[in-house]
């Protein structure tokens, strides 16, 4: 394995067994390779046994995909006329994408006491985000770019890993961040296509919802470990300083969430939710 760029120690402990879908997961958050990434080989059919809980710090970067700890203004309707304002925020969303890849691997490695049920659901979502990746990288390259053209942050990597359960891991990372995502992808939908980029709504559009499996396979695994599925429960497992207001969009996309199987009054309390609450 190629040791990752400066800044980004090689994972800590003995990497699984080849061939298994462990060793496939820690190769893919762990390589600096960029079409490893992108296209990852084949993932094998067979499961480590009994394996440790591995847990990787950070992920391995390509030196093309350059870090930085600054965020920029998410530019508004009117900026997003401008085509190289929409590849930026393109450029962003694939990033995202790999991020979830990545985060998915590494509950894969970090929750070995899991059901396989819950692990081949991981698994499958792995899948739909490389997937999701081919859609913005397609498009990306419609808009002439490349990724690595722009900086990118490792926004969900400084949060998520933060977890210690795989409860407080499907309330963070799906019923949060993916929830959320249903209410971004929603609304720059429509201001891809009020900028003219049919073709980029379209790719809004496909992603936002493919995710309502994701959101309702962890509404589905959150509920059956904790039982229950209710606001106050789920706000219960978000680690500090993780807090609601970073998983909802504005609109938010009640219909998709509803699909999802998120309750009418869970909905309604998180569009309530305030800091001081």
């Amino acid at each position: 394995m190629n040791p990752p760029p400066e800044g980004t120690p090689p994972p800590e402990g003995t990497p699984p067994p080849e061939g298994t879908i462990e060793r496939a997961a820690w190769d893919y958050v762990a390589t600096t390779k960029l079409q490893h990434k992108l296209d990852p080989p084949p993932w094998p059919s067979r499961w480590e046994d009994a394996p440790p809980e591995r847990r990787i710090d950070a992920p391995g970067r390509p030196d093309s995909l350059v870090v930085s700890s600054k965020s920029r203004k998410t530019p508004g309707p009117v900026a997003l006329r401008d085509k190289a304002r929409r590849a930026e925020v393109v450029h962003t969303f694939l990033h995202h994408e790999l991020q979830a890849a990545e985060l998915f691997c590494w509950a894969i490695l970090a929750f070995p006491e899991t059901p396989h049920a819950f692990r081949r659901g991981l698994l499958g979502i792995v899948r739909d985000e490389v997937r999701h990746m081919h859609l913005y990288r397609e498009h990306l390259a419609h808009l002439g770019c490349a990724f690595g053209d722009y900086p990118v942050r490792d926004w969900f990597w400084k949060r998520v890993p933060q977890v210690t359960t795989p409860v407080h891991f499907v309330a963070v990372m799906g019923i949060g961040f993916e929830g959320g995502n249903l209410d971004h992808a929603a609304r720059f939908a429509e201001r891809f296509r009020a900028a003219g980029d049919e073709e980029g709504a379209r790719v809004q559009e496909k992603v936002c919802a493919e995710e309502i499996p994701h959101v309702q396979f962890a509404r589905t695994w959150f509920e059956r470990w904790t039982g229950a599925a209710d606001f106050v429960t789920w706000k219960a497992h978000l680690p500090a300083p993780l807090s609601p207001l970073l998983m909802r969009g504005e609109p938010m996309n009640h219909a998709y969430r509803a699909r999802a199987g998120l309750s009418e009054a869970f909905v309604a309390a998180l569009g309530a939710y305030r800091a001081d609450a």
